[in-house]
């Protein structure tokens, strides 16, 4: 992407804009419908029938559309009135506003009862104007809807890591910027096959800015929740020449006996990199209070698992796991979002193998699979 499309676009993603389609989470005994709003509102709650009605004090764009999750069909936005039709045999929901907070704009959540039981009980018509509390989700699918006014398509931000002064990991094999970017666009061209709309941080061997915290920044922000399904940093590991395989992260406290140095590295090393992720550490901790945060925080766990699958499949690599740790550039992306480590550049047998060109298309397949299988895009 040239300068003159990013930074326009950088910059209207650092607002987080107020959409008409929800996004869908299907969670243990409850669906989830989520809507940006402009601001805070007041809402009244009616459940009829087959439909649950909410009228906010703010408006939102028309729009309405299909819904593919357990409890409901379809979702209606027409101004303040949003209007979600349940399945047969549910008759319940419950519906809360809640305010801005941690990067995450103000919200709609409605949440309808999948269980037999729940399901059947109607819910009482309420008016709120403060948020209620709700219980931390535990996530099992995300499904995006279909809009039927304007034709949306799922979109996905790929990070190359490094770039420019930057070079990342470098061994006698490869060069972490070159081969990340690489892979990028191997990536990129797979989702496009598909319908995905991508947005790359970075095209060439070029970094965002030579201060590592504004360029970290800048990549990430260009990830947020309602224009931005997935975010997924892709980076080469380094240590002793020993270690290898792959391993995949979500944004969270490093797990007990991680090793903190390759955070400090890809945050940027040195001091740089210590400040960094003693910051994302804190947001770590922080993110524990808030229902979205933790909402996104079991996405990306979803997404990080896939992708760690399906690269372990393709290249019959050692499985390092899944893990949580304070990597910077997904720390303020308010949708899935995680970093893969695809293998050890310092390795006499990895370093090679991400050399190969071959490899690189086998890795690069297996990513995008992933993606696409998390947006349940065939």
């Amino acid at each position: 992407m040239s300068r003159r499309l990013l930074l326009p676009l950088a910059c209207s993603l650092l607002a987080p804009l107020a959409l008409a389609v929800p996004r869908v989470g299907s969670h243990d005994g409850y669906t989830r419908l989520v809507f940006n709003l402009p601001k805070v509102a007041t809402s009244t709650v009616k459940v009829s029938g087959q439909s649950v009605t909410v009228r906010l004090n703010v408006t939102l764009p028309a729009e309405q559309g299909a819904l593919n999750a357990a409890g409901v069909t379809a979702y209606a936005v027409a101004g303040g009135t949003v209007t979600v039709t349940l399945a047969k045999g549910h008759a319940s929901a419950k519906a809360s506003v809640l305010p801005a907070a941690s990067g995450q704009p103000a919200r709609l959540v409605i949440d309808v009862p999948t269980s037999a039981a729940a399901a059947r009980v109607p819910a009482t018509p309420q008016a709120r104007a403060t948020p209620a509390p709700a219980r931390t989700p535990t996530p099992t699918a995300v499904t995006r809807p279909a809009g039927s006014g304007t034709s949306i398509r799922p979109r996905v931000v790929l990070d190359a890591g490094h770039g420019g002064y930057d070079p990342g990991m470098v061994s006698r094999w490869v060069t972490e910027k070159e081969v990340t970017l690489a892979i990028a666009m191997r990536v990129r061209a797979e989702l496009i096959k598909h319908g995905i709309d991508v947005v790359m941080v970075r095209e060439t061997d070029r970094h965002l800015s030579s201060d590592k915290r504004t360029d970290l920044d800048m990549r990430s922000r260009l990830a947020t929740t309602g224009t931005v399904s997935a975010f997924v940093s892709i980076h080469v590991n380094a240590a002793a020449s020993s270690a290898q395989g792959i391993e995949t992260f979500y944004f969270g406290q490093p797990l007990a006996g991680s090793d903190r140095s390759q955070a400090v590295r890809e945050n940027g090393g040195g001091s740089v990199g210590q400040e960094l992720t003693r910051q994302a550490a804190n947001s770590a901790q922080s993110m524990l209070g808030d229902i979205l945060a933790q909402a996104k925080v079991a996405f990306s766990r979803q997404l990080a698992q896939r992708v760690q699958t399906n690269l372990i499949a393709a290249t019959g690599a050692v499985n390092r796991g899944v893990r949580t740790d304070t990597f910077y550039v997904i720390r303020n992306p308010t949708t899935p979002a995680i970093l893969t480590e695809i293998g050890f550049g310092s390795s006499p047998v990895e370093g090679p193998r991400l050399a190969n060109p071959a490899y690189r298309d086998r890795i690069a397949q297996a990513i995008a699979r992933a993606i696409l299988d998390f947006l349940n895009t065939k």
